[in-house]
């Protein structure tokens, strides 16, 4: 899988992870809901893709979106109790919703995706943070999921 279907991948995942109303739903709804009301080709993101007929993205960004939206879902309250273990004097209530959506999806490569490496989790959701933050957002990501990431590592 390329870097341009990963990142694509990660910047659906991101919208869908923000539109997480509360745990109380199915993913499998949420997906469906995502997908139905999604137009790929109205909201470009920043690389030249293919989509279909009805404006979806291509399978291969579908699914790592998916991977990595439900993987966030199914892992939440982990990914948040390491969130808030990881955060010095931030509750979660208190961070942007964008902020935390990536905290969430950055969290969970870092604590579930083995295959992802640690500079690669948090530069992703660094430089994806770039786009839909606000200027503070990259280094109060990268501050936080720094932190999870030497964890990860072993603390080096």
């Amino acid at each position: 899988m390329t870097k341009g279907i990963r990142r694509q991948g990660r910047e659906l995942a991101l919208k869908i992870i923000y539109s997480f109303p509360d745990q109380q739903r199915d993913i499998s709804v949420i997906l469906d809901e995502f997908w139905t009301n999604f137009r790929f080709r109205d909201d470009l993101l920043g690389e030249a893709v293919e989509d279909d007929a009805e404006g979806q993205p291509p399978e291969l960004v579908r699914q790592f979106a998916e991977r990595i939206a439900s993987g966030t879902y199914q892992q939440l309250s982990a990914i948040d109790e390491k969130l808030r273990d990881s955060s010095r004097n931030w509750s979660l209530d208190r961070m942007s919703r964008v902020d935390l959506a990536l905290l969430r999806m950055g969290a969970y490569e870092l604590l579930f995706c083995a295959d992802v490496p640690t500079s690669v989790a948090i530069n992703e959701a660094i430089e994806i943070g770039k786009r839909y933050g606000t200027r503070e957002t990259p280094g109060f990501i990268n501050g936080i999921l720094d932190r999870i990431g030497r964890d990860r590592s072993g603390g080096t």
